[in-house]
């Protein structure tokens, strides 16, 4: 009965930071696309495996945001 819970997964990038950046349409806290999202529980290992692999370089591709009072006032770097 113990084996159920030594399954051999992959563990989920989520943070917690659920935000989707609207130009490359990725979390900005784990990367994904919504389509891997909501796929995940339903992904093999081995699929979970490449997505992982591949989040470092999607850091790139999200632009930081330039709201609140610095960009109202035309401050922002």
């Amino acid at each position: 009965m113990d084996e159920i819970w030594k399954r051999d997964e992959i563990d989920s990038p989520c943070v917690k930071l659920c935000v989707v950046q609207p130009q490359s349409r990725l979390c900005v806290g784990c990367f994904r696309s919504i389509d891997e999202i909501s796929a995940w529980s339903r992904m093999t290992p081995d699929t979970r495996k490449a997505i992982m692999a591949e989040l470092p370089a999607r850091a790139g591709q999200i632009t930081q945001r330039r709201g609140g009072r610095m960009a109202r006032l035309g401050q922002a770097d």
